[in-house]
């Protein structure tokens, strides 16, 4: 049975601290050797790896993670539409989703399905129409729900009508969800909006927690400096992924150097905290070792 939002906050309540989101998966199999499509990204090996996927989830949840993230960044309409899968789109995001429930076995975590801006994440101009942008949120959102995820974790958003379409068909629909921001070093979207006018908008369709994500930890103290959060909010950033080929990843942020970094950034309003691009288990488990000895 998927979870509803009060059951997500009363998880955090129940733990006394933040809960621990997992860290990344498609850089993480790069690390291991796993190259991206070019259009499906890393899901791609849910079909072609499932055993690996299956083991990156296994290796996040023995360091302690609370949620784990489907592999399903790329798994949306507007990206299978560019591929040649040999299935339908549905079949992709169930079998892609069942990995990761496979992994959690009975064990009382929670499953965020992860949905994607429609588009590459950093693109400031997009090529799909707005009717093609609702249609590819709002189904691939269904696909995610109906395969059996307990939350909706919408992120690296950062364009204003696309965090307008799913904030709304998350409430209207009455699905637990996230928002997870991508904004530049000027506090702002990439469509040109300020950041806080976009998180003053969203509250109001009752999220359960805003996040961010991918970006750096001095971007999002800047901000919390200006706009202190008095919601409940989550961030998992980029551990200083500096390049990424088809032979090669590295990145220059250690797990203890993230931990100095985040230390001053989580108070009573921090429902999660994880690590994005770069990262590894290694990271989450120095997180989970953190908030034990906090808390």
């Amino acid at each position: 049975m998927s979870l509803n939002r009060n059951d997500i906050l009363s998880k955090q309540s129940e733990l006394g601290r933040p809960l621990l989101l997992d860290g990344a998966m498609g850089t993480y199999l790069m690390q291991n050797n796993l190259k991206p499509d070019k259009f499906l990204w890393q899901s791609i090996h849910n079909l072609e790896n499932a055993k690996a996927v299956k083991s990156v989830y296994q290796q996040y949840i023995d360091a302690g993670s609370d949620i784990i993230t489907t592999n399903t960044f790329r798994t949306n309409p507007s990206a299978v539409k560019n591929s040649n899968l040999g299935i339908t789109n549905y079949e992709f995001v169930k079998l892609s989703v069942d990995i990761a429930l496979q992994a959690k076995r009975n064990l009382n975590l929670i499953i965020a399905g992860s949905n994607a801006p429609a588009e590459d994440c950093y693109k400031k101009q997009r090529d799909l129409s707005l009717l093609d942008l609702e249609y590819n949120h709002k189904k691939h959102i269904e696909m995610l729900w109906n395969s059996g995820v307990d939350i909706i974790l919408n992120e690296t958003f950062s364009h204003w009508d696309e965090i307008e379409l799913v904030c709304k068909f998350c409430h209207d629909n009455k699905l637990p969800y996230i928002i997870s921001f991508y904004f530049d070093e000027d506090l702002r979207l990439l469509s040109g909006e300020p950041l806080n006018e976009a998180v003053n908008f969203v509250n109001d369709f009752s999220p359960v927690a805003v996040g961010f994500n991918c970006i750096k930890d001095v971007s999002f103290k800047k901000y919390m400096d200006q706009y202190p959060l008095s919601t409940k909010f989550g961030f998992y950033f980029n551990c200083g992924l500096s390049s990424v080929t088809e032979k090669q990843i590295t990145s220059n942020i250690e797990p203890y150097s993230y931990i100095k970094s985040i230390k001053s950034l989580i108070n009573y309003n921090t429902l999660f905290v994880g690590s994005c691009c770069g990262s590894t288990p290694e990271h989450t488990i120095k997180i989970k070792e953190f908030l034990d000895e906090v808390y």
